[in-house]
């Protein structure tokens, strides 16, 4: 026969477009429209209902940026459509969408007039339905919001549309529809058999006998219905359609599980305020399919967003609850949010599971044994301890499929962690968490799983997310027809849950990857908004003191334990850490709100922590120095406190805040142009521009000869895509070293060098520490660049091939050298609180307080000598989402600490996040420490009292060093017993804890750890 094969297939597509998706609603009358515009922020419906409706022509623009119009819908369904069979009465809304990109433009809410949700009203879900008959009156209102499309062609060009500010007022869409319709099901069904078909079909080979089955199929099809009564015909062109259909999948098909998605970004190119109202729309919009779907399940992360649900939309909750009952609604992750994992604290990464799953445990009576990060930038190697250690058995992500560099070998596997626990790991084959269950989707499902052979099962998250929106009844549709479909995989619906719980099963000698999910990508999210950051590990550790002295004043002096305001505090840090919030990758009006809210956790953790010690220390003429680190610090013990002499001059419980300890007696002194620093420890040289040239400790030079340390690089930062979130390798190929100095001056024990560029100004403070083991930085930078990169160089001779690295409970080794493509991809990397090099018995630590990105490589001399080169990224200036992202005043700590092991740099770390409070005006001279601790391997993360306000004391502690450690542990208070827990505090069974011989005492017990295993004390009062 002749081949016109490109001919029939380019009838289908114009068929499917021009002829099938108007005769869905073939026949229409208009409503009638009238409008409010909220003057300001959004309003409940209690109060939009009240206000005064003007009327609104169809086709008229209609919402500024970021606006809530309301628009209030009249009408009545024709009496002449009682002739019509089987009657379907939906309203038709068009606000102005356009078919791409749902989730990220205008959206709408639509309620009932006594206030009952409805659904929602999205770009490719534009229906309402009507319980009314010919003859009946319809009304209903919907909230729609005017969000502009703020990456509208993913050109990443600079807009004024993230911030309220500079957004304009200008209308952004055209009303287009708004009808009462009449629903054809038999050419909506029709709509969806030629879909599904037509997907698989162009997915098929084309030697392949089936493909030209199906398409002869829909050739006969298109010939059996009338295009200008598609309605009245479509039956017969189902049934052309009905032999292909039927024919069911090879036994050997690929099997997916399809599982009901919505991944709403908690913020990025919306604030979060908006997101409260998506997640009220696409819950919505899933409880509307599973009235008509009872085998659909619908898996949603994220605690936080159900909280939203619970405070802004009761009503929807409780419909959520209902379903959550019945095993339609599956709470998954077990996570406050969908948390960045790259940059989190230990306790904070904890926390993130704890706020969680005791949210679900308490609304919903379920605890999710699946984590879900579908979209996050990478993976700590800590992870699966934490997962573990929260009650989870399993992971998902597919964000490593966006690798640029190397393809991950693995779909399911075994994921280890740096202490040795694993996880069983899912990467879902289609590589990407919006399925809308295309032919192509589930082709690639099934071309990019890597265990054929062995293994058989993958997940397939569908429905529109990102801006939210959720599956779709055409989605359903396609899950019906694809359950058993030739030449396709198996498609049934299911959940979280039940895939893993078969996956699992059925590999159960999965390989293993050990170490951390790095993602070739996005390397620029450990640098981007660098407030943001400092925000977040500033209020980190003010938690850390605030759980601490609230407990220790709780339990030695009665202190009411702050439990509400602790939680509230936690609850703001843990949102912020989301994965498009704490990277730095969001609108400007989500970092302004961000650095206002850590603004405002930061003075309510100060009055908790004054409150506390007020209660602890009592009123007197008494100065204490506080230590809320796990390491003494200038003599006053950890987690405890030392009179340091001197009166107080503001008052009874004055504090005069957190400061670092005094470096004086280490004075520069001037030495021919430059300036020497030394110490019993060390000696430094710094020349006239403030650069380091030599660096002596432990008998030996740090830095290379003929170069010099403490050089602030400036690199031109020009990514090839995605500006907020990419450094490229390239950067490297342009580089400005900023080496001279506009001021240099010795003010006491500080040298003062100040430096000018572009538009830009520095100022760095260099000294000694105060037992004058390490050089202290600390850099103002006044910062007015864009699309530029600023790093702070230090080569130190060490011949290193690994350069370890803080991340939560313990460190990672990284290799400093390229051999492979995976090392070659790793070119920028993320550190905690230090990075330390080292050869056997001599290492080098850099400290900070605020920053995470970093690169440490091999390189060699002018004279061909090999040395390390360890650099810390300070600040970027891209130009998108947020144009003035990082413009303006920032503050940096750093410590170098020479002649150092990992147990220094640990010390470090603690040192610059934890430095000592210093409190005047009491009564009390010393604060036996809460717990004391005999190695100085296992170090204490956490103080407090327990979730469900016993009283109980709970202690976390983890080892930090890399090996076995065991430890002596004697609280510094009364207990009755106690036990090992896991993160939610309930008692485990662990081999780790032991009493010990009365050497300590009866509160004396012993702890024997494996190399960063985390552990949690409950001591029982």
């Amino acid at each position: 026969m002749h081949d016109n094969r490109l001919l029939v297939e380019a009838r289908i597509l114009r068929f499917l477009t021009e002829r099938l998706t108007p005769a869905v609603w073939p026949v229409g009358v208009p409503l009638e429209v009238s409008m409010w515009q909220a003057p300001g922020e959004p309003v409940p419906f209690s109060q939009a209902v009240l206000e005064r409706f003007e009327p609104f022509v169809i086709g008229s623009v209609w919402g500024r940026p970021w606006g809530t119009t309301w628009f209030r819908f009249a009408g009545t369904v024709p009496e002449e459509w009682a002739k019509k069979d089987g009657l379907t009465v939906e309203a038709v809304v068009d606000l102005g969408f356009t078919t791409t990109m749902p989730g990220f433009q205008a959206e709408g809410l639509a309620y009932a007039p006594d206030g009952t949700v409805i659904k929602a009203l999205e770009p490719l879900n534009m229906w309402v339905p009507l319980d009314a008959k010919p003859g009946d009156a319809v009304e209903f209102y919907v909230e729609a919001a005017s969000n502009p499309n703020v990456i509208e062609g993913f050109d990443y060009q600079p807009t004024p549309l993230g911030s309220l500010s500079t957004a304009g007022s200008a209308a952004l869409y055209t009303f287009r529809r708004a009808d009462v319709a009449v629903f054809d099901r038999e050419a909506w069904e029709l709509g969806q058999d030629i879909w599904t078909l037509n997907g698989l079909m162009h997915e098929l080979p084309v030697d392949l006998p089936r493909r030209h089955e199906i398409l002869r199929a829909l050739e006969k099809a298109l010939n059996a219905v009338d295009p200008s009564d598609v309605g009245g015909t479509a039956a017969a062109g189902r049934a052309c359609l009905a032999g292909v259909l039927a024919s069911p999948a090879y036994a050997s098909a690929h099997r997916v599980h399809a599982v009901g998605h919505a991944h709403i970004d908690s913020a990025w190119l919306w604030p979060v305020r908006e997101t409260v109202r998506k997640v009220a729309r696409t819950f919505s919009n899933v409880l509307e399919l599973m009235e008509r779907n009872p085998d659909f399940v619908f898996a949603a992360s994220s605690a936080q967003q159900y909280a939203w649900l619970k405070e802004h939309y009761p009503s929807v909750f409780e419909r959520v609850a209902e379903k959550v009952r019945s095993g339609q609604f599956a709470p998954t992750g077990g996570m406050w949010v969908e948390s960045d994992t790259n940059m989190p604290g230990g306790e904070a990464m904890a926390r993130q599971f704890v706020a969680g799953k005791r949210f679900l445990l308490e609304n919903f009576g379920v605890e999710p044994e699946e984590v879900w990060l579908p979209d996050s930038f990478g993976y700590s190697a800590a992870l699966p301890q934490i997962v573990r250690a929260a009650g989870s058995r399993y992971f998902l992500t597919q964000k490593i499929s966006w690798n640029e560099t190397n393809l991950f070998p693995h779909s399911s596997f075994a994921w280890e962690g740096i202490d040795g626990t694993k996880v069983f790991t899912h990467f879902p084959p289609v590589d990407t968490y919006n399925s809308e269950l295309s032919g192509a989707d589930l082709a690639r499902a099934q071309r990019h799983y890597r265990e054929k052979g062995v293994a058989n099962t993958s997940l397939v998250p569908f429905g529109w997310g990102d801006g939210g929106g959720g599956p779709t009844r055409e989605m359903l549709a396609a899950a019906e027809r694809t359950a058993s479909l030739e030449g396709s995989p198996t498609v049934k619906l299911s959940s979280p849950a039940r895939f893993f719980e078969e996956a699992s099963a059925e590999y159960p000698e999965a390989p293993v990857w050990s170490g951390e999910l790095y993602l070739e990508f996005h390397r620029g999210t450990y640098t981007s908004q660098a407030r943001t950051k400092h925000g977040n590990r500033r209020c980190e550790h003010l938690l850390r003191e605030a759980e601490l002295w609230c407990s220790v004043a709780a339990v030695r002096s009665g202190f009411a334990y702050p439990y509400d305001e602790l939680e509230t505090a936690w609850h703001t840090v843990l949102l912020q850490q989301f994965h498009d919030i704490l990277p730095g990758s969001s609108i400007n009006w989500v970092h302004q709100e961000a650095e206002r809210n850590y603004a405002a956790v930061e003075a309510k953790l100060e009055s908790l922590i004054t409150a506390a010690l007020s209660a602890l220390l009592g009123s007197g003429s008494a100065t204490v120095a506080l230590n809320a680190g796990p390491y003494g610090v200038d003599g006053v013990p950890a987690l405890g406190g030392a009179g340091v002499g001197g009166e107080s001059a503001g008052g009874a419980g004055a504090l005069e805040g957190a400061v670092s300890s005094s470096s004086a007696g280490f004075e520069p002194r001037p030495v021919g142009s430059g300036w020497v620093f030394e110490s019993s420890s060390l000696r430094l040289t710094v020349d006239e521009n403030g650069l380091f040239t030599s660096l002596v400790a432990g008998g030996r030079e740090v830095i290379p000869a003929g170069l010099r340390a403490n050089v602030f690089q400036l690199f031109r930062d020009t990514p090839n895509q995605w500006d907020a979130w990419d450094i490229d390798e390239h950067y490297r190929f342009n580089v400005t070293e900023l080496v001279d100095a506009a001021a240099i001056e010795a003010v006491g024990a500080v040298l003062r060098v100040e430096r000018v560029f572009g538009k830009s100004r520095l100022v760095q403070r260099i000294s000694l520490s105060a037992d004058g083991t390490a050089v202290d930085l600390s850099i103002e930078a006044d910062w007015h660049e864009q699309q530029k990169l600023l790093k702070l160089a230090f080569p130190v001779e060490v011949l290193s091939d690994t350069a370890s690295s803080e991340i939560q409970f313990g460190h990672i080794r990284r290799p400093t050298h390229s051999n492979t493509s995976w090392d070659s991809a790793r070119f920028e990397t993320v550190a905690h609180r230090w990075t330390h090099v080292a050869e056997p018995g001599f290492g080098v630590a850099l400290a900070n307080n605020s920053t995470y990105g970093y690169d440490i490589t091999r390189a060699s001399s002018p004279s061909g000598v090999p040395y390390t080169l360890m650099r810390a990224s300070l600040l970027r200036g891209p130009l998108f989402p947020d144009p003035q992202a990082d413009q303006g005043a920032h503050c940096f700590e750093f410590s170098l600490r020479p002649a150092s092991g990992i147990a220094e740099a640990v010390a470090e770390g603690y040192r610059l996040n934890l430095p000592l409070r210093r409190v005047s005006g009491v009564e009390l001279t010393s604060v036996e420490p809460m717990v004391t601790v005999s190695s100085p391997a296992v170090v204490v993360e956490a103080v407090k009292l327990a979730e469900n306000r016993s009283g109980d004391v709970v202690v976390r502690l983890y080892e930090a060093f890399g090996g076995r450690a065991s430890a002596q542990v004697v609280p510094g208070f009364e207990y009755s017993s106690v036990e090992v827990t896991d993160l939610l505090e309930r008692e485990v069974e662990a081999g780790c804890l032991g009493v010990t011989d009365g050497v300590l005492g009866d509160r004396g017990l012993t702890l024997s750890l494996r190399p960063f295993q985390l552990v949690t004390l409950r001591f029982r009062r």
